[in-house]
């Protein structure tokens, strides 16, 4: 699955405002569908429900928080499911969740968190600590259930619950990351029901169970998801009645619904693009948010795909192998190019591989080791590596096959294709060809290692463990037939003692400068290209909202965040006076009457999807 504003000054800046409070309309999808042929305007909804309405361009991999990695899906997690600890929305601290304190033994192998007594699960039943101790256990246990968010506790030696309102963690080493334990805690009683925890998406029965400010009560694959206020929650109940996540395969189409008033928020993937987002600049009733992101854009290469067992697999080009060649591949890509004339400034360069948003973590290369735009250079290694130009002035392989690379993209991202149009040419001006294969699910090829190089990328949560984790040894698969938390199958003895040391040092200015020899060594291996960090770019409707909370506080994002602030928070239009779970800063909230599902899109994508370039929280 985050950005402080770094050496570029953003174009538009961030333009969130207090709004004034106009009539809000409540609105129906306005495409035809099996359902509804009709296109539709807004309309006043006969029940008088409430509807917040965002269009998205992801769909959700898995409605289940033991499989789901993309970042819609974690997001639906965070608004249904407690987690032990929360981030404050001003500045990412921890703060109170289903726990209300935790504390260490001196030792620091021991930790013992209160859980509250006045969380619910929507089905009426008291959330405890035993189902707080059933979550982990059951990670510990069962590697399906391990699949998305097993790092987190695999140091952990034994979990008990001693009573309705203490849980006990026992762990074979110190932990640093016991106050961020992004793992939502599910109701023990429905999930002791599950079999198969690598085959259940949570997708057959609703409404959901769960303890969040939202219910999970419907959901039709890429299509939309749809949930309704939690009135029992212990932090306040939401100001929308219901939350509508709408999914287009056509990111335009989107905003043309948003213009239109047919939804109230767009995402993009998760960014709206910069023709877009300039498109919407002055529209009636439209603000466009450009804030700091908290994600990295970049460029991965296939380091040779194996599992634990040490069975190799894929068909990676083997000239990817020599470190020489990745160096001299990215040698050759401007990023300054890529910020100016992709995202149009709505982008700072990438260097580390977490964004400056998380300024503790942030790295980047000194002078003499960053690999600087150098076509020149770039030729240089590739001739001393062996791979030298033939007549033709093609790079010829081991093999004397002129070397041309399958570059994997995302057929929905906009900026994978207007890259890879760029890769073509500053490749091409080495002698090596470029094939980008732009698919709607990238899942099955990466899962395959069936590529040589694909446009990756993360959200970075405050705590960093877990992007740290998916290139340790350990996140590899099982066998070639299993699925691992591996983003890009890299397994570097060297950084996975970095990894653990990070993960045991409680003195924050020394785990962070752990973690930068982490990026460090990530940076030099070159199997990770960090082209980009992304600003949040997202567009809504000022007629229909009246506050919303960002996340940081100053200048932040409102899609994707670290927690549910920004849809528990948000107040519509109509409501009148100020509420007190809302900012003053401004935001969109769309009014919908029910949700259409739209005609022609895919079907369900299962559990074994990639996490790649907008996936992870």
């Amino acid at each position: 699955m985050g950005t402080n504003d770094q050496k570029r000054s953003l174009p538009h800046g961030l333009r969130l405002a207090a709004l004034a409070g106009a009539a809000a309309l409540t609105l129906t999808a306005g495409l035809a569908t099996p359902l509804d042929p009709a296109p539709q305007r807004a309309r006043a909804a006969d029940d008088g429900k409430k509807v917040l309405t965002v269009a998205v361009a992801q769909s959700v991999d898995s409605l289940s928080p033991f499989l789901a990695v993309r970042l819609l899906s974690t997001s639906i997690h965070r608004l249904t499911y407690e987690y032990l600890t929360n981030y404050d929305p001003k500045d990412n601290h921890a703060i109170a969740g289903l726990a209300t304190k935790w504390e260490p033994s001196p030792d620091k192998l021991t930790w013992t968190y209160t859980i509250r007594d006045n969380s619910t699960w929507s089905d009426g039943r008291q959330a405890t600590a035993e189902d707080a101790a059933w979550t982990f256990n059951k990670m510990m246990t069962d590697t399906g259930a391990a699949t998305a968010n097993g790092s987190y506790v695999g140091n952990f030696r034994k979990v008990t619950a001693p009573s309705p309102t203490k849980l006990v963690i026992e762990l074979k080493k110190p932990q640093a990351t016991m106050a961020a334990l992004d793992v939502p805690i599910v109701p023990k009683h429905v999930w002791e029901k599950v079999s198969d925890f690598s085959e259940f998406n949570n997708d057959k029965s609703f409404p959901v169970v769960g303890n969040g400010p939202f219910v999970l009560s419907g959901y039709k694959a890429d299509s939309y998801v749809r949930l309704k206020a939690n009135k029992s929650f212990w932090r306040g109940s939401p100001k929308f009645d219901e939350l509508v996540f709408r999914y287009y395969k056509d990111q335009d189409a989107a905003v043309s619904a948003l213009r239109k008033g047919e939804v109230s928020f767009v995402a993009g993937s998760p960014s709206l693009t910069p023709a877009q987002a300039e498109s919407l600049e002055g529209a009636d009733d439209i603000q466009v948010n450009d804030a700091p992101g908290r994600r990295f854009y970049a460029l991965a290469t296939n380091p040779g795909a194996k599992a634990k067992n040490g069975e190799k697999f894929g068909d990676g080009h083997p000239s990817l192998l020599d470190q020489r060649v990745r160096n001299a591949l990215f040698r050759a890509v401007d990023r300054e190019a890529i910020i100016d004339k992709v995202f149009r400034g709505h982008a700072v360069e990438g260097e580390g591989y977490i964004p400056p948003r998380f300024r503790d973590y942030f790295w980047k290369p000194s002078a003499s080791r960053k690999l600087a735009y150098d076509p020149a250079e770039a030729a240089r290694l590739l001739d001393r590596a062996g791979y030298k130009k033939n007549g033709d002035g093609k790079r010829v392989g081991k093999d004397g096959k002129p070397i041309t690379y399958r570059v994997l993209c995302h057929a929905t991202d906009p900026n994978d294709k207007a890259v890879g149009k760029y890769l073509q040419e500053w490749w091409g001006e080495l002698g090596i060809g470029v094939r980008l294969n732009c698919l709607d699910n990238v899942t099955d090829p990466w899962l395959a290692g069936k590529y040589d190089l694909a446009f990756d990328g993360w959200s970075v949560n405050p705590d960093p463990d877990f992007v740290l984790s998916i290139h340790t040894c350990g996140a590899l698969p099982a066998t070639p037939k299993d699925t691992g938390a591996t983003d890009n199958f890299i397994c570097d003895k060297k950084y996975d003692e970095l990894y653990a040391r990070q993960l045991t040092e409680y003195d924050p200015a020394k785990r962070a400068d752990i973690v930068k020899q982490m990026e460090s060594r990530l940076y030099d291996l070159g199997y990770m290209n960090v082209m980009a960090y992304p600003n949040a770019v997202e567009a809504f409707r000022t007629d229909q909202i009246k506050s919303i909370t960002t996340m940081p506080a100053k200048a932040g994002n409102i899609y994707g965040q670290d927690g549910y602030w920004s849809w528990w928070s948000a107040v519509p239009a109509d409501s009148g006076g100020s509420s007190d779970n809302a900012s003053s800063t401004g935001v969109v909230v769309g009014i919908a009457a029910g949700v259409v599902v739209l005609a022609g899109l895919g079907v369900f994508a299962a559990m074994r999807r990639r996490a790649t370039a907008e996936e992870r929280e």
